[in-house]
């Protein structure tokens, strides 16, 4: 399989809230989504180096995709730390 592309990926945290603003996810559908994006990328990899993928997850959370503690909790599972 393909790396997933950095650009798939902030779709998907987008999605996450926007289905979240709109009251369509749960906090506990959430996590497991989460969760599921994680594993994917850990099985396919991301096709983005160290620097854009944390830049990218730093205009996540400025433009408020996901928040501080999610993004943190990201970029330490992405081992970008």
């Amino acid at each position: 399989m393909a790396p997933i592309t950095l650009q798939r990926f902030v779709q998907e945290l987008e999605k996450l809230k926007q289905e979240t603003d709109a009251g369509t996810l749960q906090s506990q559908d959430y996590d497991g989504r989460l969760a599921r994006i994680l594993r994917e990328l850990r099985e396919r990899g991301l096709d983005a180096d160290r620097a854009a993928t944390t830049a990218a997850l730093a205009d996540a959370v400025k433009r408020g995709i996901i928040t501080a503690p999610v993004g943190a909790h990201l970029t330490a599972r992405l081992g970008l730390s």
